[in-house]
């Protein structure tokens, strides 16, 4: 985007520009410092890591749904959370765990910086940050020079391009796998009406007809990423024997091939 080190004036425009048309975009993955840093000396790097940055809660949420999100411990389920994981997932699922991954790193974005998904976030998109493993601040905001025996500025040779192609293919799959789901499931909603053990959930059908069966995830209020999932079926209601008191529940359609949509986690329907 134009303008990203001036004050993200270019994605600020594009995302008000899209939010004001009624784009529906499903997620923003915003590649910032992907060139895997190869300075000679530097032993710290990880070249087969990438970090994801999410925002926990939505910037536009409104203060009743920040105050929902209190008092059912939601901190870390926003659009951008889920949207994060499920890059994560997909690093899983794509490449191999030796070769190359994805760090989830839950804050909105580096101490003292900034990028454009922030624009996006904003407008209530769901938008992320990758970012290589451990940045080299001489290789950036830096002109050409060297001083002291010490080069800075941003030069192609600094580049590991086998690292820069596994953020490309990490990037390819996530959106492959979004473009080729069934869209997530509407109106989510966690029956809270009686005192009970047993959860209940209810949804309406993912739209576009694409969605053959849905799987309802569930993670302990501790826990960083979805811990269990269970497919119930091409069905809007479903009750299963974990209470909801102890854990963040979700729901998410799948499709006949295996792809997954985006989870939805469900609002308290009393």
């Amino acid at each position: 985007m134009a303008g990203e080190e001036e004050g993200l004036y270019g994605s600020a425009h594009f995302a008000k520009m899209a939010k004001a048309v009624g784009w529906d975009i499903a997620a923003v993955l915003n590649n910032d410092i992907v060139g895997g840093d190869r300075t000679p000396g530097e032993t710290q790097q990880d070249p087969h890591v990438v970090r994801v940055f999410s925002e926990g809660i939505s910037s536009t949420a409104s203060e009743e749904e920040l105050r929902a999100v209190r008092a059912l411990g939601g901190e870390s389920d926003g659009p951008s959370r889920q949207l994060a994981r499920y890059v994560g997932e997909v690093a899983k699922e794509y490449l191999s765990a030796e070769d190359f991954r994805a760090m989830l790193v839950f804050r909105h974005d580096r101490y003292l910086r900034g990028g454009d998904h922030s624009s996006f976030n904003e407008q209530g998109y769901a938008a992320v940050r990758l970012t290589e493993f451990r940045e080299n601040y001489n290789h950036q905001h830096q002109d050409v020079r060297t001083e002291n025996g010490v080069e800075y500025g941003d030069l192609p040779k600094f580049v590991d391009y086998d690292y820069t192609a596994k953020v490309a293919r990490l990037n390819a799959a996530t959106l492959a796998e979004l473009a080729s789901a069934p869209a997530p499931p509407v109106d989510v909603r966690l029956l809270t009406k009686a005192l009970q053990n047993d959860s209940t959930l209810e949804w309406k059908a993912s739209p576009g007809g694409l969605a053959t069966g849905y799987e309802v995830l569930w993670r302990d209020t501790t826990a960083a990423d979805w811990e269990h999932v269970t497919r119930v079926g091409n069905v809007t209601r479903v009750t299963v024997p974990v209470s909801k008191d102890n854990v963040i529940f979700a729901v998410r359609a799948v499709d006949a091939k295996g792809h997954r949509s985006l989870a939805m986690v469900p609002v308290p329907e009393r």
